[in-house]
């Protein structure tokens, strides 16, 4: 039985979040904690809170046992994105998009 936890409107952006989701697709949980500690990523520790509340409601349901469950799937999208404009030269502004993400890790016993 399979558990999922989600995380939205994370103020990351997806393509960052992904390299780290990566990583930790198809691993036990232990070797996911691991690798997400080691990660020298700024949302590799948003990723860790999503991976750990994924575990919690795992054992919420009791059947589970937590030391057979791996990632299953864990992927990141795109969530909406806040426009900005800043001033540039000869009088013109560029929009900048400041992208958040949703990230979503689902685990399952092996």
């Amino acid at each position: 039985m399979e558990a999922k936890a989600t995380a939205k409107f994370v103020r990351v952006s997806p393509r960052k979040a992904r390299l780290v989701a990566d990583l930790i697709r198809g691993k036990k949980i232990s070797e996911a904690l691991t690798i997400l500690k080691l990660a020298k990523k700024a949302s590799s520790s948003v990723v860790k809170k999503v991976l750990d509340s994924a575990v919690a409601n795992a054992g919420q349901t009791g059947v589970i046992d937590l030391d057979t469950l791996y990632v299953k799937k864990a992927f990141v999208d795109l969530g909406a994105s806040m426009k900005r404009f800043r001033p540039s030269p000869m009088g013109r502004a560029h929009k900048y998009r400041r992208r958040s993400s949703h990230i979503t890790i689902v685990v399952d016993e092996a």
